[in-house]
């Protein structure tokens, strides 16, 4: 028997929260690709909409009536037939469980969700040279366009999916008028059929996943780095490794600039013009030619070229065959910087564009990790 006279029980709690869940993180991680700086904050939202994504997949196994992917109603006569009579019969009875939209809806979101999170897991690893997969930057770093592209648009094409379920409801809650938009609050729906029950098992399984994905999101936000979000390239120690450079090019003129940020023959222009070094004149008196030369292989043997980070790939492929002396003249460094106002640079905190100290913590140890962008304008 019925406990809501006209309505079936469709949705228990666990399913509810975890829906919602869902959607907030989905919408949540989708806003915060845009800024660099909540990259880590856009991890741990991927990590709730995979850990959702699991679980759904396998609800549709294991779940409870009206959850299970063998009542889904999928085949091309079921959806042609849902759509005539949703357009010929503004009061037709829905189905208490999934009508044929929603099944296909619910495979196609399953199916882009995998695609997002596993391009997501491989862009973090490969681009990032972060997380379980950091060690791929190492071999698969030229699939660094490839994977943003898989993931940027699954990214869009879920979001539209998800706008088209959202226009679907609301024709449902205001021309058919079957309280479409309360079912996933309330778990009923206006319609007839048997109340689902949810055993003991299932329930402990869908409040377990909860756990599981809040207590993920806490986990990675709590701290900069830990096995999901650990970093392969940690501070370089140039003093250490190459006293010669730090010191000349360091302590006596400025803080050093990581070598893979330029390309070799952009250091070479820069070595190459001792006699005008950006408005000053270079001289043996300031370094000695061993010293000069030994600088020089170093910057060579640690340009762009030479190296898998996500900083020297990308400028590389944005200068084509251009070799500018100064990293904020590469294509790469505009882009990533378009979206600070000029009246920034003028900060007494800046000063400069190329006071990259500034507003990256560690740059001057070969740091460029979005959460450490430390000035946001």
């Amino acid at each position: 028997m019925n406990k809501k006279p006209g309505y079936v029980f469709v949705w228990p709690i666990g399913t509810r929260i975890i829906h919602w869940m869902m959607a907030f993180s989905f919408v949540t991680a989708f806003i915060t690709s845009f800024y660099e700086h909540l990259l880590h904050d856009h991890v741990a939202l991927g990590f709730i909409f995979l850990t959702i994504i699991i679980y759904r997949i396998i609800w549709g196994f294991i779940g409870p009536q009206y959850a299970t992917f063998n009542t889904f109603k999928l085949k091309p006569t079921q959806l042609k037939h849902y759509f005539v009579e949703k357009i010929q019969n503004r009061w037709r009875k829905v189905p208490a469980g999934h009508n044929p939209a929603s099944s296909w809806f619910t495979i196609w979101a399953l199916g882009v969700g995998s695609v997002i999170v596993a391009s997501g897991l491989l862009l973090y690893g490969v681009q990032e040279a972060k997380g379980l997969l950091m060690d791929l930057n190492t071999t698969h770093s030229h699939y660094m366009g490839l994977l943003t592209m898989i993931h940027k648009y699954g990214s869009y094409l879920f979001l539209t999916w998800v706008i088209l379920h959202i226009t679907g409801v609301m024709i449902e809650q205001f021309w058919h008028k079957t309280d479409m938009v309360f079912a996933m609050v309330t778990g009923y729906k206006k319609t007839e059929g048997d109340d689902t029950t949810v055993k003991t098992g299932l329930a402990i399984f869908a409040f377990t996943t909860i756990f599981i994905a809040v207590g993920t999101y806490f986990f990675v936000v709590s701290s900069n780095y830990n096995f999901l979000t650990l970093r392969k390239y940690t501070n370089i120690n140039y003093e250490e490794q190459h006293p010669v450079f730090y010191k000349s090019c360091g302590d006596d003129c400025h803080k050093v600039y990581p070598p893979f940020l330029l390309p070799e023959k952009s250091w070479k222009r820069i070595v190459d013009d001792m006699d005008n070094h950006f408005g000053e004149e270079i001289t043996e008196a300031n370094i000695s030619l061993s010293n000069q030369a030994s600088i020089r292989e170093f910057l060579y043997d640690n340009s762009a070229e030479h190296s898998t980070r996500e900083a020297s790939i990308k400028t590389m492929k944005s200068l084509g065959n251009r070799r500018p002396k100064a990293i904020t003249k590469t294509a790469y460094w505009r882009e990533t910087h378009k979206h600070i106002p000029k009246s920034a640079y003028k900060d007494k905190k800046i000063k400069d564009k190329s006071d990259c100290w500034n507003c990256h913590k560690d740059f001057e140890n070969g740091v460029l990790d979005d959460m450490l962008i430390i000035y946001k304008k």
